[in-house]
């Protein structure tokens, strides 16, 4: 029987795919697992390091698709640590980026459950890295910004457009796949240039990682013809110029 003083959740961000990624702690964490309960962004590369005695539970969700809503996910982490579980949610990049872990948080707190965050290298900072294109760079861009391209029940993007098309930043897109339209007409409109360069990046830092150079005006429909498999991450801004193909080894599509 299991000692019901002992159950806690591990909020972990299993990082961008790449297991070389994963932090230390998150490892060990998920090593000494009773239970991990886990998206689908997380790889299967990752999922691999999960001892074969540890029960999975996929709560992963699809766009438009959520097999699992985030209310019965949850429910399901509540029940679990009351059982005296030592349970890990485990989530692609950060889960405190994009990742839901404060609501989470939140719901385990009111049941008077333990919890604990372990961080991970968000996607932004592995498509930096594998790719070579840097999030800031002197000269280029002085900041960095992370957008949400989408909403929850597939809501309107009400985003401050005005404030996010500056081309002193560098904008990267988490979720953007579906509305990348709408995303790249609304920043030219606001006034950012057409002939911008935007880099497209799938399933960054595993071995199906793709890439797609574009530019604001014609990514929309390079992305449609691309067929990327998500996720899909864009980064917007003059430091994509600095991408140099011939160094790095993975796939590149280029679009004129």
């Amino acid at each position: 029987m299991k000692d019901l003083t002992r159950g806690k959740v591990f909020l972990i961000g299993a990082g961008p795919g790449d297991p070389d990624l994963l932090t230390v702690k998150a490892l060990k964490a998920m090593q000494a697992a009773d239970v991990v309960v886990y998206d689908r962004l997380v790889s299967p590369e990752i999922m691999a390091l999960v001892p074969d005695r540890v029960e999975r539970i996929d709560v992963g969700k699809m766009p438009k698709r959520h097999k699992v809503p985030q209310e019965q996910i949850n429910d399901i982490l509540v029940k679990l640590a009351l059982q005296g579980q030592q349970v890990v949610r485990l989530k692609g990049g950060d889960p405190l980026i994009f990742g839901r872990g404060s609501e989470e948080a939140e719901e385990l707190r009111r049941a008077g459950v333990a919890y604990e965050y372990v961080p991970g290298i968000t996607s932004a900072q592995g498509a930096a890295a594998s790719t070579g294109v840097p999030l800031t760079h002197r000269g280029l861009a002085s900041g960095v910004r992370y957008v949400t391209g989408h909403r929850a029940k597939d809501a309107t993007l009400d985003l401050d457009w005005s404030s996010l098309a500056c081309e002193d930043t560098t904008l990267v897109i988490y979720m953007g796949a579906m509305n990348i339209g709408d995303i790249s007409g609304e920043l030219m409109r606001n006034g950012l240039p057409a002939a911008l360069p935007v880099m497209a990046i799938a399933s960054v830092t595993t071995p199906r990682e793709k890439r797609l150079l574009s530019t604001l005006e014609t990514i929309a429909d390079d992305v449609e013809g691309a067929a990327l498999a998500a996720p899909v991450l864009f980064v917007v801004g003059h430091v994509v110029s600095l991408y140099e193909a011939a160094a790095l080894p993975a796939e590149v599509a280029a679009y004129a």
